[in-house]
């Protein structure tokens, strides 16, 4: 195929692109993906649509703005999207399977390293000094998207009930998102104004730059493969139920239907269906079945796997991949002299029922999206949702701060350096707009020196 590059002066859209160098841009996203689904999107914004022009500005957002509606990742749908559009199915299935592979590669040598070696004075310190980091992390994630989502007093309301119902009784996560949603539709009939905000695009750079003539542009017809069609989506609903059935059947038979694997691939993917407003917004849930219900992993293992979660390129969710390891390790699922195969194994099966939805989502939906390319708006459903996602965020973050402020109780008194350090990374982060990653290694710095 000829090159895609063509000079910003001409105007002219770039040639065809070819499956190979889609393929390896995907693949070196992967790899550099880093500052979260916000940075995700705006890299992929100014290659796809600012440098390379495979898709034009409106189309790119189109496809954004249904990316945001859906629970799972945006940044990957976003990707698996676009490689879809550019060369039908297997592109988009590739494309987001390589967006995803690197952090799995690294989360697992990650968390075996962590594992293996966690007990060393030395990596005990340093991740001792992370978690009032990711304390204060997730309680800058509960201000920044309450910041957005909390536009008036009854989304206010939402958001301190859906805080209350799990501070206080221990609601299922499940059960709060399905009465925000019943709450926000209901919302918008009677009070539209409040609730009816359209859904926000994600920062993008250059948003009113002019651009040349894209590959993908704003009046370039739907490709065949990208109409929609009762009889395509059928199958597309078809085969990803098939698959899933196949999977965890296949688990089922061959590790017994009570085995962790299975237990593990049927919860992720209903965590995968949960996952409205980002990955912090389902780590309440993931808390409550793996470290509370299932006993996979302790609190302060899921707090050390934020924050590798949050140092590593890729989706934020693949923190559940650090989960199942540790937690198939824990188990030693087959036998104590194979611990990293099953800790590698769990993080497998995770991640593939983690993501398989989000692909669903997109191949069934893409066609119906492209073919309309009408106003894309859920917005008062969604409006609840988000409202509810920041009392639950705000709920993990007090969590957090009384298990690592006060990790004997509030009888026993407060850790003293750990409160230091977790009031300084909320000043680095809120304050002065630290990135995530240098506030964490500094925050692990300090934990070894203090420990030492």
């Amino acid at each position: 195929m000829a090159s895609t590059r063509s000079s910003a002066a001409d105007g002219a859209p770039p040639s065809a692109v070819s499956l190979r160098e889609a393929l390896r841009f995907w693949w070196k996203l992967g790899w550099i993906g880093f500052g979260g689904p916000a940075g995700q999107i705006a890299l992929m914004h100014a290659e796809l649509v600012e440098r390379r022009r495979w898709i034009s500005e409106k189309r790119f957002l189109h496809a954004l703005n249904y990316c945001m509606l859906l629970p799972g990742p945006e940044a990957q749908q976003l990707a698996t999207y676009l490689g879809w559009l550019l060369h039908r199915t297997w592109g988009g299935i590739l494309a987001g399977v390589l967006f995803v592979l690197p952090s799995l590669f690294i989360l697992v040598a990650l968390a075996w390293l962590y594992m293996a070696h966690g007990d060393a004075p030395a990596v005990a310190g340093f991740f001792h000094g992370i978690k009032p980091a990711v304390t204060a992390i997730v309680a800058q994630a509960a201000v920044r998207i309450g910041s957005r989502s909390l536009r008036n007093g009854w989304l206010g309301a939402i958001a301190v009930g859906a805080f209350v119902a799990l501070f206080a009784f221990d609601v299922p996560f499940p059960a709060i998102v399905a009465s925000a949603a019943l709450l926000g539709h209901a919302g918008g009939r009677l009070r539209p104004a409040a609730f009816g905000a359209a859904v926000a695009a994600a920062p993008v750079p250059g948003q009113a730059r002019e651009q040349g003539r894209a590959l993908i542009d704003d009046d370039t017809p739907v490709p065949a493969h990208a109409r929609f069609s009762w009889r395509r989506a059928g199958r597309v609903l078809l085969a990803g139920a098939g698959l899933w059935l196949l999977a965890i059947g296949g688990l089922g038979a061959a590790f017994g239907a009570d085995a962790v694997l299975v237990r593990m691939a049927w919860f992720f993917t209903k965590a995968a269906l949960m996952t409205f407003g980002g990955a912090y917004a389902v780590l309440p849930y993931v808390h409550q079945g793996a470290v509370e219900h299932f006993q996979w992993i302790t609190a302060a293992q899921m707090m050390d796997g934020l924050a590798l979660g949050e140092t590593t390129p890729g989706p934020l969710i693949m923190v559940v991949s650090f989960v199942a390891f540790v937690g198939g390790w824990a188990r030693a699922l087959f036998g104590p002299e194979a611990l990293p195969l099953a800790g590698a194994t769990a993080a497998a099966v995770v991640t593939f029922f983690t993501f398989l939805p989000s692909f669903v989502f997109i191949l069934l939906g893409g066609p119906f999206i492209e073919s309309t390319r009408g106003n894309l708006r859920l917005a008062a459903p969604m409006a609840g949702i988000a409202a509810a996602v920041v009392g639950v965020i705000a709920n993990l973050a007090v969590f957090f701060a009384l298990h690592v402020f006060w990790p004997q109780g509030l009888h026993a008194g407060p850790d003293v350096h750990a409160l230091l350090i977790g009031l300084a990374a909320a000043v680095a982060l809120m304050r002065w707009r630290v990135g995530v990653v240098p506030v964490i290694l500094a925050a692990g710095l300090a934990g070894l020196v203090a420990g030492l």
